[in-house]
């Protein structure tokens, strides 16, 4: 998986936002809790959280390889959704959020293993620096995970809707799936667009979070952590 996010942004002041959210994402985290992580350069500065208090966390989920080796390197053990019966909390981060806590999703190509870790935690705590709040979602282009063989029809079935699809031709997820990211949507229902999206036929999962947002947005700013 390539990201087209601006999740891999190597700009100081950003970054230093993200990991003033991903520290203060420690406080949800209690010990020998099963833990859910996302997939981004956010996330990666929550996992050198991790790292840096060992023993905190024994085990988590992981949403996809990339996450899955940068938690092994930091000692701890990852698991099968599949043996555990639920995530106490996941930590994620998001390339767009409103107040409402609707979020977009995908950049880094994991969406549909992030939804599956979403929809399995008791809490989902998503870690964001200020640069990703909006007003109203689809400035960053939705993210939409498709049955390769269905990528052209989805595709018609987008520009039918006024969106514009583009293949991201890099990108193969860890499921084997392509991805359309669409460009200029401006997302003023997210649920009712994230359930009409999510019934044409080929979709794997559209990278809209609102039927299940975040429980708790940490928004990184110049001076601290804002939670919403």
């Amino acid at each position: 998986m390539n990201p087209i996010s601006s999740a891999g942004s190597q700009d100081p002041e950003a970054n230093a936002k993200k990991r003033r959210s991903a520290a203060a994402a420690l406080r949800y985290v209690e010990p020998g809790s099963v833990l859910g992580v996302g997939t981004g350069s956010t996330v990666g500065h929550f996992i050198a959280v991790l790292a840096a208090h060992p023993g905190l966390v024994h085990s988590a989920v992981s949403s996809s390889e990339a996450t899955t080796r940068a938690l092994r390197s930091a000692g701890i053990e990852v698991l099968d959704l599949n043996e555990v019966t639920a995530i106490d909390v996941y930590i994620d981060g998001a390339d767009e959020t409103t107040r409402a806590r609707h979020l977009i999703k995908g950049g880094g190509g994991a969406l549909t293993r992030e939804k599956i870790l979403a929809a399995a935690a008791q809490r989902f705590v998503c870690i964001v620096d200020d640069g990703k709040l909006v007003s109203t979602l689809g400035a960053f282009p939705l993210p939409i995970e498709v049955i390769p063989m269905a990528r052209e029809l989805v595709a018609r079935e987008l520009v039918a809707r006024g969106g514009r699809p583009v293949w991201r031709r890099e990108c193969v997820t860890d499921n084997g799936n392509h991805i359309l990211d669409v460009h200029g949507l401006s997302i003023t229902d997210p649920c009712a667009l994230e359930c009409a999206l999510n019934q044409i036929a080929g979709v794997v999962t559209v990278g809209l979070f609102a039927k299940r947002p975040a429980d708790v947005l940490l928004v990184g700013t110049a001076t601290g952590t804002e939670t919403i």
